[in-house]
């Protein structure tokens, strides 16, 4: 999924680009279709990024980059579910070995998915993403995400007040 050399958007730009996306920028399916195309720019080796929003009860598909994905996830099923229930993140090295895997496309291996959650741990979806090399994502990489995902989610806050 990674660009051009020429077009390679580096890793420690990407908090300042996406706070420049999200800010200002009141519709939520438009904030998760760009930050979805600019975090699969900057993660190299990634098949699939993007976007489960929380609709009734269950995971709904959002905004992405990659091949057809699955549409819904109930919660605690798969990598998804699970993180959204347990409302935390989840890197897991080897997809195959995760306990009810929901295998939406096989050539995925490991994969990371970080909460959205807004004031009062209010879930508002999760970011996803897949690899099809195993072990792909670092610690590093988990703290940037969820430092782009907090900002996203203190922006939902304000589209969507309690």
């Amino acid at each position: 999924m990674s660009t051009a050399p020429s077009q390679k958007i580096s890793q420690k730009d990407l908090p300042l680009m996406a706070q420049g996306l999200i800010d200002g920028e009141n519709d939520s399916i438009a904030l998760f279709a760009n930050l979805s195309a600019l975090i699969a720019e900057a993660f190299e080796n990634t098949n699939w990024v993007g976007f489960y929003r929380l609709i009734d009860k269950e995971l709904v598909l959002g905004p992405f980059q990659g091949r057809i994905a699955c549409t819904r996830i109930p919660l605690g099923k798969g990598v998804c579910g699970t993180a959204a229930l347990e409302k935390r993140t989840l890197r897991i090295k080897d997809v195959h070995e995760f306990p009810g895997h929901i295998a939406c496309d096989g050539a995925s291996n490991s994969e990371i998915v970080v909460p959205l959650l807004g004031k009062e741990d209010k879930l508002y979806g999760v970011l996803d993403i897949d690899s099809p090399e195993k072990g792909r994502f670092s610690q590093e990489e988990q703290m940037l995400l969820e430092k782009i995902a907090a900002h996203l989610s203190a922006h939902l806050d304000n589209i969507f007040p309690s």
